[in-house]
């Protein structure tokens, strides 16, 4: 029966040939902390459970919002409890299709998964695009701004062509990187005393190899 301090007592039924159980919890939860309640009293692997209430699979989050449930007396939830993985066996095409599905990192911003989830489930984009959206720095992205407003401008002024050369040097220099110290460049003109990387293949090694007969 309810409470007053805001419980309610409800029914889970496990498919299989378990019998029911009883388990009071808040009229009012996150479908998250329903789930641990009850596979912690089950002793079931919170991650392999799965709840459906008055028809409908629960879901602990949308959108990136946790799901809140409203529970009566007398609910009945029935649980099923899905099936470990068999020692030994691997999914690969399960692995696969993971990886190439892109998930926002836990510590991503409150708006940036309000973001996310609208363009997932509303939009329809698909992963690869989510990930090139979301994989872009605020910097970056100012910067594709700026380029796309100055666009225009060289343009009117007939200096299309150099606009677009100055994107392409710009694009090559800022991603050089830095050499650290004692790092060796794959180009012997930029090092001390032309120095080359052990086993590069030039112009003199192949008229070594041949004097020596290796050739």
């Amino acid at each position: 029966m309810s409470n007053d301090d805001g419980t309610v007592e409800i029914t889970h039924k496990t498919i299989g040939p378990s019998r029911p159980s009883r388990i009071r919890v808040a009229s009012r939860i996150k479908v998250r902390d329903l789930r641990n309640a009850i596979a912690e009293k089950g002793r079931f692997p919170v991650a392999n459970l799965r709840m459906i209430l008055r028809g409908k699979a629960l879901q602990d989050e949308e959108d990136g919002e946790d799901v809140y449930v409203t529970l009566k007396d007398e609910d009945s939830l029935t649980v099923a409890v899905l099936p470990k993985r068999p020692v030994g066996v691997e999914t690969y095409d399960d692995d696969d299709d993971e990886e190439l599905k892109f998930q926002l990192p836990a510590s991503a911003s409150r708006w940036k998964r309000k973001l996310y989830y609208f363009l997932r489930n509303k939009l329809k984009l698909p992963d690869i695009i989510l990930m090139g959206l979301f994989s872009l720095s605020l910097k970056m992205w100012a910067i594709i701004t700026l380029w796309f407003i100055l666009a225009p401008i060289a343009h009117s002024w007939d200096l299309g062509p150099i606009f677009i050369l100055g994107t392409g040097f710009s694009i090559i220099l800022l991603n050089l990187g830095k050499r650290q110290p004692g790092d060796v460049s794959a180009y012997s003109i930029f090092n001390e005393d032309f120095r080359e990387l052990p086993g590069t293949y030039n112009a003199e090694r192949i008229d070594r190899d041949i004097r020596a007969g290796h050739i």
